[in-house]
C-alpha cells in the first residue's frame, strides 16, 4: 500500500485530482454539521441575489433558496449515487465476466450475446429507457446508470478472465479437488481486482456525468430534493439572465469529474507495472543523448566499430539504472569480438545503444562515443542513423518473434529491408530474399518465402533474422546470442556461414553469448562483462585457457566439460548487484573469493596484468588469476 501511495503521489496531476476530490468529498461530508440554510426553505422576495450578497455567498435560485446549500447537499447526493452507480455495475459486470470467461463455451456464448445486445444501444436510450419503464427517481436512475455500465465491465473481466482460466495455477488448483466457486474466489478474483478497480476510477466521472444528465432531464431528482443535475435543469431558463445559478452546479460538476478523472488515471498508471515504468510510453525514434562530460577524441587504430567509455543508463521515476557503465570496446574489419557475460550484465543494452535503438523514455545515453568509420553516432540525426541500420551495421536480435512483423510475410519483409536502403525492382529484391533464405539453409526456400513468422519454427525464424542481417552485405554485425534456437547442425551452419563472410568480406562481427564453445570457435577476441562493465579483455585463447578477472574463472569453471573425467562443477554464489545500487570499488567483490578491502575503496582501472607479457590484455582486478597469491593473503 505504501508503494502504491508513493507512485500515486509522484504523479503530480494524480495528486492534484487526488487533492481536489478529498476536499470536495470531506465537504460533502461534513455538511450536516455546517451552519448552512435549509436547502429547500424558498423566499421569493430574494429571488435571483447575485454571489455575495448578504446572507448567502453564492446568491439564490429562482425561488429565493440559498445555492451554497443546495450546491453542497447536491454535491454529497451526487457523489453518493455516482459511488454507487459504480459499485454496483463493477460488482455485477465483473461477475458476469468472470463466470463467462471461466466456463466458457455455451455459458460465455449465451452471456456475451446477451452483452452484446445490451451493447447495441445507445447508453443514453437505453438508461431513459430503463428510467421509463421504472419512473421518474433517483433510485432509479441510479439503477439505469449502473444497468448501462455493466456490459463495459463484463466484456473487460471476461477478456482477463479468458486468459486466466487455462493457466498452469488454475489447473493446479483444479487437480488439488478444488470447486469451481473457490477457485474463483481464490485463484481467479485476486487476478483481476486490479483491473476491476482501474475500471472503477476511470468510469466514476462518466457515471456521475449520465446521473446528472437524467436528472437535468427531469427524470432524476425530484424536487424539492436538489442534486447538481437538477440544479442545472431548474437554471436552464434563467442562463442568459441570471448565469450564476448556472454556473456554479456546472463548475462543481467539472471539479468533480476532473479531478476523479486525473485520479483514476494515476490510480491505473500505480498499478498497472507496464505503466508505471514507462513501458508503453511512445518511444522516440532514437535514444535521448545527455552526455555529462566531453567527448572522447577519435583514435586512429585501425576499427572499423569502436565504443569509447560508452554510459547507458534507464531513468525510471527517481531510480537511475547504470546498465552500461563505461564501456570501450573496437572491432576491426575481418574481426570477430566475442561478448560474454551473466544475464543482466549489460550485454544486450551495449549493443542497442551503438545505433541509438535503446528505447526513450526510459533510455538515456550519458556518456562515451561509438564511432563507425571514425563518425560519433551518439547524437547524430535520425536520418544519419536510419541509413547505416540495416545497411551498414545490422542486428541479429535475440527474440526474432518480437522482430519480425507478424501480418506481414518474411519474403516480403526481407525484400522491404533491401529496398528502403537499395531502390531496386520488387521482383528483384524477392528474388534475392529468395537466395539470403536459400543462403541461411532454410529448406524450400521459394515456398517458404510466402510463410508468416508464427507458421515457422522458432529456428526458422532465427534463421530469417539472420538473414535479413546479411541483406544488404553490412560493413558490421551485432548478433545478440543468434544461435540460441538453433540446433547444433544449424548452429554449425551459421556459425560456418558468419566465418566465411568475415573471412571473404572483411565483415566485422560482435557476437553476444553464453555459449563459451560458439566464443571459441568464432571469435577472436573475447570481453566478458559485469554489472555494466568490462572486467576482462582479450585474445579469445588466451581468456579461455588463463582467465585473468575472478569472475572470469569462475563463469568458466561453471561449464562443464563432455569427454573430461570427473570435474567439480562450480558456481558463483550470490547474484549480480542491482545496477542502480551500485558501491563504490569492484562490482563483483561480494562474491569473489579474493576480496579484499581496497576492492570495495574506489574506481578500479581496466588495464594489463602485471608481469603479464601478453599486451592485448586487460583486466579489472587488483589481485587477478595470473597474480601470485599467497595462503595467508587470501580471507
Amino acid at each position: 500500500m505504501a508503494q502504491f501511495l508513493t507512485l500515486l503521489l509522484r504523479n503530480r496531476l494524480a495528486a492534484a485530482g487526488g487533492v481536489l476530490l478529498t476536499m470536495v468529498v470531506l465537504l460533502a461530508l461534513a455538511v450536516p454539521v455546517l451552519p448552512l440554510q435549509a436547502p429547500n426553505v424558498t423566499d421569493t422576495a430574494n429571488r435571483f441575489l447575485t454571489p455575495l450578497a448578504e446572507g448567502h455567498l453564492l446568491g439564490t435560485d429562482h425561488l429565493g433558496r440559498d445555492l451554497l446549500s443546495r450546491l453542497l447537499w447536491g454535491t454529497r447526493l451526487s457523489l453518493a449515487v455516482g459511488f454507487a452507480a459504480a459499485i454496483f455495475a463493477a460488482f455485477f459486470g465483473a461477475a458476469i465476466g468472470i463466470i463467462a470467461g471461466y466456463f466458457g463455451g455455451r455459458t460465455d456464448n449465451l452471456i456475451m450475446r446477451a452483452v452484446d445486445m445490451l451493447m447495441a444501444f445507445p447508453y443514453i436510450l437505453l438508461a431513459l429507457a430503463i428510467v421509463a419503464a421504472l419512473g421518474p427517481g433517483l433510485g432509479n436512475a441510479l439503477i439505469a446508470v449502473a444497468a448501462v455500465n455493466v456490459p463495459f465491465f463484463a466484456r473487460n473481466i471476461r477478456g482477463i478472465t479468458v486468459g486466466l482460466a487455462h493457466k498452469e495455477f488454475v489447473d493446479a488448483a483444479r487437480l488439488a479437488g478444488l470447486g469451481h466457486t473457490r477457485i474463483i474466489l481464490t485463484e481467479i478474483l485476486p487476478n483481476v481486482l486490479p483491473v476491476i478497480v482501474i475500471a472503477m476510477s476511470t468510469t466514476i466521472g462518466w457515471m456521475i456525468l449520465e446521473t446528472a444528465g437524467l436528472s437535468f432531464l427531469g427524470l432524476g431528482s425530484q424536487p424539492p430534493q436538489a442534486d447538481l443535475g437538477s440544479m442545472l435543469g431548474e437554471a436552464r431558463s434563467a442562463l442568459i439572465t441570471n448565469p450564476h445559478t448556472s454556473v456554479v452546479p456546472g463548475a462543481m460538476i467539472l471539479i468533480i469529474v476532473m479531478g476523479i478523472n486525473l485520479l483514476g488515471d494515476g490510480v491505473r498508471d500505480a498499478l498497472d507495472p507496464r505503466l508505471r515504468s514507462g513501458a508503453l510510453t511512445r518511444p522516440r525514434p532514437t535514444t535521448r543523448v545527455d552526455r555529462n562530460g566531453p567527448v572522447p577524441e577519435a583514435e586512429r587504430d585501425g576499427a572499423i566499430l569502436s565504443l569509447q567509455n560508452l554510459h547507458t543508463q534507464f531513468h525510471v521515476k527517481n531510480r537511475v539504472y547504470k546498465a552500461v557503465g563505461g564501456v570501450s570496446l573496437k572491432v576491426k574489419p575481418g574481426e570477430c569480438l566475442g561478448v560474454i557475460g551473466e544475464s543482466g550484465s549489460g550485454k544486450s543494452v551495449t549493443a542497442l545503444s551503438i545505433m541509438g535503438l535503446v528505447a526513450s523514455p526510459p533510455g538515456v545515453i550519458t556518456g562515451g562515443a561509438v564511432r563507425y568509420r571514425g563518425e560519433d553516432l551518439v547524437g547524430a540525426p535520425y536520418e544519419a542513423l536510419r541509413r547505416l541500420r540495416g545497411d551498414r551495421v545490422a542486428y541479429i536480435f535475440q527474440d526474432p518473434l518480437a522482430t519480425l512483423h507478424p501480418l506481414y510475410k518474411v519474403g516480403d519483409q526481407l525484400a522491404e529491408a533491401i529496398r528502403v536502403h537499395h531502390p531496386i525492382p520488387k521482383a528483384q529484391a524477392w528474388a534475392r530474399a529468395i537466395a539470403l533464405l536459400k543462403q541461411v539453409r532454410i529448406p524450400n526456400p521459394e515456398s517458404r518465402a510466402g510463410s508468416y513468422p508464427h507458421e515457422m519454427s522458432g529456428g526458422m525464424r532465427q534463421r530469417v533474422g539472420i538473414a535479413m542481417a546479411l541483406a544488404n552485405d553490412p560493413d558490421v554485425i551485432i548478433a545478440d546470442e543468434p544461435t540460441t534456437a538453433l540446433d547444433v547442425t544449424v548452429q554449425a551452419q551459421i556459425l560456418s556461414l558468419l566465418d566465411d563472410l568475415r573471412r571473404d568480406r572483411g565483415l566485422a562481427i560482435v557476437f553476444i553469448t553464453h555459449d563459451f564453445g560458439v566464443v571459441a570457435q568464432l571469435c577472436d577476441r573475447v570481453a566478458v562483462m559485469y554489472a555494466g562493465r568490462i572486467v576482462e579483455t582479450g585474445p579469445t585463447q588466451a581468456v579461455l585457457a588463463t582467465p585473468a578477472h575472478p569472475y572470469s574463472a569462475r563463469l568458466i569453471a561453471c561449464v562443464p566439460e563432455l569427454g573430461a573425467g570427473r570435474r567439480r562443477l562450480e558456481a558463483i554464489p550470490g547474484l549480480p548487484p542491482a545496477v542502480d545500487r551500485l558501491e563504490a570499488g569492484c562490482a563483483f567483490a561480494p562474491r569473489c573469493l579474493k576480496t579484499r578491502a581496497e576492492c570495495r575503496a574506489g574506481e578500479i582501472a581496466l588495464k594489463g596484468p602485471a608481469n603479464s607479457p601478453d599486451t592485448d590484455r586487460e583486466v579489472r582486478c587488483l589481485y587477478p588469476e595470473t597474480a601470485a597469491v599467497s595462503e595467508r593473503d587470501m580471507p
